[in-house]
């Protein structure tokens, strides 16, 4: 079972996420960005999701700086899946850095397929 970090302060948001993920992914949860960068360094998770909505720091923002400090040798590479609120918000997601993008609300398979094909 691999390691995926979720971030978000959205209770639902994780519970479909552990429905998805849940029976072939260890789930570890953060409800802020700013706490993210922290939780990458302790799980070394295979795959980091991003609410785009995230208290104080949001998704846009906290993809950006897992990204530089991958850069800068001080965290792991670390795939990046961003969750959207709507389709607009996917010009956002292009400048974020991520590896992929999903528009809520979910589907349980598009999430599953697309974690699948970024811990590949």
């Amino acid at each position: 079972m691999s390691d995926v970090l979720l971030a978000t302060d959205a209770d639902w948001l994780f519970d479909e996420v552990t429905a998805a993920l849940g029976g072939t992914h260890n789930v570890h949860r953060v409800r802020e960005g700013a706490a993210v960068a922290g939780a990458v360094n302790l799980v070394n998770p295979k795959l980091v999701v991003l609410d785009l909505q995230i208290g104080n720091m949001g998704g846009v923002a906290t993809s950006l700086l897992i990204k530089q400090e991958a850069r800068a040798g001080r965290l792991p590479e670390t795939p990046v899946l961003l969750l959207l609120d709507r389709e607009a918000d996917e010009f956002l997601a292009s400048e974020s850095d991520a590896d992929a993008w999903l528009t809520k609300p979910l589907n349980a398979l598009q999430l599953r397929r697309a974690a699948q094909s970024l811990l590949v």
